[in-house]
């Protein structure tokens, strides 16, 4: 028999966050369509035009790069649909969604600083930057990447476009957007909804909990680490960043660490704990978006640059300040 206590454990845990979720995903794909109804694709782009110039990338990654300091759904969205009517190829859309890494750090950035500087103090600064660089790294990177891998897009003559301007733009925008959005969002909930309920299981199951502590007690190739930095990345993994952040704050607080060995520490349990996180609570929107085995494709790639991006840093970090 089904109680009170079930039916309100499922509506917190998976109704409401579900519920949530589709209404993100609607709000960036209305708004993601009337742009590119309106045409505003180009102004948009302004932004990013020096980096999308240099690495041969359409406007239309401009833009998506622009929109992406505001909401990484609708970002991703105008991606996928500028994919869907060919307007980006299979190649392009992949390096679009790596040279949204800056944009998207900077969306995370408020709340990552403010439960870190109280917790942390000093050593958050250094922590978020090296974060905010390794992420500035990844962008500039793709941009070459893209020079090399994009053909140079050929010159559009302005004032060529035989569609007469509607005497109501915004109004005709509105009409197609609702028109368009229908079909899509049906499609994007038939993938998003099984998907989520599929994880939610999974989750219910102690899949992750038990892959994330797995993790998290089998770190002996790190013996180079002190037991003190261990414990912190211990709890970074096996609970969450918060958790990790407040070891590091007792232990800077006690003087058992020092900044520097807790910024490494934050570093690499960045880069161990990031894929599982991703999967989880990642996925399940990016299949709605994106087909699921191109969602899998760009998490997969999007997580290996900012592993090697982190680890760079670190790398640096660690010796630039010996």
């Amino acid at each position: 028999m089904i109680t009170q206590e079930t039916l309100t454990h499922l509506w917190l845990h998976l109704g409401w966050p579900l519920l949530r979720l589709l209404i993100f995903l609607s709000i960036g794909l209305l708004v993601a369509m009337f742009i590119e109804s309106l045409n505003w694709t180009r102004k948009l782009a302004v932004v990013a035009r020096p980096l999308t110039r240099f690495g041969h990338l359409s406007p239309l990654t401009g833009a998506a790069f622009s929109l992406c300091f505001f909401s990484g759904m609708a970002a991703n969205t105008m991606l996928a649909e500028g994919f869907e009517t060919k307007q980006l190829s299979r190649k392009e859309l992949i390096l679009a969604n790596l040279f949204n890494s800056l944009p998207s750090n900077f969306l995370h950035l408020p709340t990552t600083f403010f439960i870190a500087v109280p917790i942390i103090k000093g050593a958050a600064f250094v922590y978020i930057g090296l974060t905010i660089g390794a992420a500035v790294v990844r962008t500039l990177l793709i941009t070459v990447i893209a020079r090399f891998m994009l053909p140079k897009p050929t010159a559009v003559a302005a004032g060529n476009d035989p569609t007469p301007a509607p005497e109501h733009p915004f109004r005709a925008a509105l009409n197609n957007t609702l028109k368009r959005f229908k079909r899509r969002m049906r499609k994007i909930a038939s993938y998003t909804v099984p998907i989520y309920i599929l994880f939610y299981m999974l989750s219910e199951a102690g899949f992750f909990k038990a892959a994330e502590q797995f993790i998290g007690q089998h770190l002996g190739w790190m013996s180079w680490l002190s037991p003190q930095a261990l414990s912190i990345l211990t709890f970074q993994m096996a609970a969450e960043f918060t958790a990790g952040l407040a070891a590091a704050g007792s232990l800077l607080a006690s003087g058992s660490m020092e900044a520097r060995e807790i910024v490494l520490v934050l570093l690499i349990g960045n880069v161990l704990s990031s894929p599982i996180r991703a999967i989880r609570h990642q996925y399940p929107y990016y299949a709605g978006i994106f087909k699921p085995g191109l969602a899998a494709q760009l998490i997969l790639f999007s997580q290996t640059f900012r592993a090697l991006s982190i680890a760079l840093m670190a790398f640096l970090y660690y010796t630039l300040s010996m």
